[in-house]
Parts: structure tokens; sequence; C-alpha cells
């Protein structure tokens, strides 16, 4: 009998060490699996605990400063009449008043969760001359703000944090889009958004920033070398309106109108089917500078790069693709080279065989499209959108925008 009680205690046991806590507190219709969507998981924490989520929110916050400063700033540069030339009239000039007011909760929004020792409002200094170069650098700015964060998003130690920044840069996502209506370019030409490595979107912010408060907390994300590509495709750069774009030390640079009164091509429209931009095929033609060079707030960061050889490849990176092409006429006293734009689309047919909806086309999605992102590299590796950043010590300059659509 001893026994006997014995093998049942011990049966009883093992029945309750094989049981899942999470069955004990599930709730209805709620799958197993999940973080933080149970009674007895830990209460969210919208705080940076690790170094690598401040730096990240940091970054992130001064992206939102300048988006508040740029967009107030074209508004008080130029006059009514100047915006109704480019198709813009109250309620549009409205609209950008607005979004300055979301970049004001944006800010507020990560102030909070970085606590008192994130960053204030620096100087900063822009390149356009008027309103359609003001409209251009806007949907540029936003671009890469908003692959910024999508790209260190999923990489956070707080998915509280994660979750607050989700429902701001989804906001700057519209922004994106508006912008790119304003100055009557294709508002979306992708399927998909690309993210970029904390060190790609600083590459491109960092030349803005003039000067700033001596208490910020310090960026310490990389700063590549500038990467120019000279003959860049251009929303504004028509025949009508002698307007040109170019690449100088990592900014861009717009140059006066030859004729400033006449009136853009393209107004600003919902959506204007325009003629591509760019093809496959098309060579492009790239200057870089070597690292070391001062940059950014009070000239106090420098440009590195980790590369252990000289550039071989152009990286493109859109949508859910990382393509190389190789560099041709490679020139290393004046560090210049050139390449073919790709081809090729994000779902090739023949991937997908049965498509999943019928009549549905994969076959138009082209994988380099609307403002996308090149980079030059010295070696190819395999790199996919949750891990672009692995190709950081291969950057020997970039990235650059492409302006592709």
């Amino acid at each position: 009998m001893r026994h006997t009680q014995k093998l049942v205690l011990c049966v009883s046991l093992s029945l309750i060490v094989n049981v899942d806590v999470n069955d004990v507190w599930a709730l209805p219709f709620t799958p197993k699996g999940g973080v933080g969507v149970r009674p007895q998981d830990p209460p969210p924490v919208y705080h940076t605990f690790t170094e690598f989520d401040f730096q990240s929110l940091n970054l992130a916050l001064n992206q939102e400063y300048i988006e508040l400063d740029l967009f107030h700033n074209g508004l008080a540069r130029f006059s009514d009449a100047e915006f109704e030339a480019a198709g813009l009239n109250a309620n549009d000039r409205f609209l950008i008043e607005y979004m300055a007011d979301q970049e004001v909760g944006h800010a507020q929004l990560i102030t909070n969760m970085l606590g008192p020792t994130s960053a204030k409002q620096c100087i900063y200094e822009y390149p356009f001359h008027n309103v359609r170069q003001f409209l251009d650098f806007c949907q540029k700015l936003t671009r890469f703000g908003e692959s910024g964060v999508y790209g260190f998003l999923p990489h956070l130690n707080q998915r509280p944090v994660a979750q607050l920044l989700t429902q701001s840069i989804t906001t700057e996502a519209r922004q994106q889009f508006v912008f790119k209506q304003f100055e009557g370019a294709f508002p979306m030409a992708l399927h998909f958004t690309t993210g970029l490595p904390q060190a790609w979107a600083w590459t491109m912010l960092s030349p803005y920033l003039k000067s700033c408060p001596k208490d910020n907390p310090r960026i310490i994300w990389q700063i590549f070398p500038a990467l120019n590509i000279t003959n860049n495709p251009s929303i504004i750069d028509t025949t009508t309106s002698g307007e040109i774009v170019s690449f100088e030390s990592g900014t861009e640079v717009y140059y006066p109108s030859t004729s400033p009164t006449q009136g853009p091509f393209y107004l600003a429209a919902l959506s204007t089917n325009r003629t591509s931009l760019s093809f496959p095929g098309r060579e492009v033609h790239f200057r870089w500078d070597l690292p070391g060079k001062k940059t950014s707030y009070d000239l106090s960061y420098t440009t590195h790069s980790t590369a252990k050889g000289p550039p071989k490849w152009a990286l493109w990176v859109s949508q859910l693709n990382v393509t190389y092409t190789p560099l041709h006429n490679i020139n290393f006293a004046s560090r210049t080279a050139s390449t073919f734009q790709p081809g090729g689309i994000v779902f090739p047919p023949d991937d997908f065989p049965d498509s999943p909806v019928p009549g549905m086309k994969t076959y138009d999605n082209v994988a380099v499209n609307d403002t996308m992102f090149i980079a030059l590299v010295d070696r190819k590796i395999h790199v996919t959108p949750f891990n672009l950043s692995l190709i950081n010590t291969h950057v020997v300059a970039g990235p650059a925008l492409y302006q592709a659509d």
C-alpha cells in the first residue's frame, strides 16, 4: 500500500511540473505565445535601459527635431505667392504646419522615454533655394528618417518603447507620401519601405546639423565617408525650370533655377503618372570622400570606414532587396567610379508560379524604385532586411539617396 501511494505522488508531481504556466492564466481567444499579452507578464516600461536603446532613440530624437525646424523654415522663408506657383494653396500650407505640430508630439514622446538627459534642438543648415527644392528636400529627409527607425525597431531591448516609436514613425511615413505629392511625383512607387541601420541614417542626417547645445548627448553611431552620385535623377530637374541637383560631401546641393519665375513642370497633385526617372542599365556615376573628414555640428565628428579594401561594388538597398553591381571605370586618384542600375523585381514569377491571389501581378514591382539608397562596399556578403547592419564593416562610402522614381 505504501508503494502504491508513493507511485501516485510521483505521477502527481510529474503532472504539476509539466503544466504550462501560460495555460493557467490563459485569456479567452488568445493563442499560446506572444510577449506582454497576459496578466502575469511584467507591466510595460516605456524607458530605455540599454545603451543600444538610448542611442537609437537619441538619433531618432535628433531626426524629429530637424523635421520640426525644417517644416517651419520652409513656411517662413517662402511667400504665399511662391507656394501658389508650385501648386500649393493655403490648405496645403496648413498641412505642412500641422505636420510640424506632429513633430512636436514625436519629440515630446521620445524625450519622455529618454529622460532628463535627452537632446535639445540644434541649429540647422539647409540646401534649398525655392519651394520645389524645399519640398524635394523634405521628402528625402523624411524618407531616410522613416527608414532609419524601421531598421532598429526589431532590435530594441524594450518592446514597449518600440511600440510607441511605431505609432510615431507610421505618421512620418504619411508625411513623406504627402511631400512627394506636393512636388508632383508619383507618391509611392514601391510595395515595401526599406529599413536602414542607425549608422546609415546618421551619415545622411549629420551634415545638416550646424551647431548643437554642448550638453546634448553625443550620437555614437558611425558616420561613413560621403558618397556623391554625380548624375542622380531628380524629380524637380526639368527643362522648364533649369534646376540642378547634385551631392557634395554627402549633402544635397540645389542650385538656383536659371528661370526662377517660370512655373514647375509638374504641379502638386494627388498622383502624377510620370515616366520613370531611371531604368535598368542606366549608368550611374560616383565620387566619394576619404575617411577622416570633420563633419556635423561644430565639426565635432569624423567620418570613418572599417572596410579592408577599396570599393568594388555598389550596394543598392530598396524595398526587401539588397543588390550588388560591380564598379567600373574606377579611378582611385580622383575617387570616381561608375556602375549600371540593376534590373530585377521583388518577387520573380518563377518563385511564385501559383499566385496567392487570382490575377495578382508580382512582376511589376521592380526592386530599384522610388527614393532609395546606394553605398560603395569592398566585398559582397549576404544580408537580409533584419541584419543589414552587418554590411557596415564593409562600407567604403555612403549611403547616398538615389531618386529612382
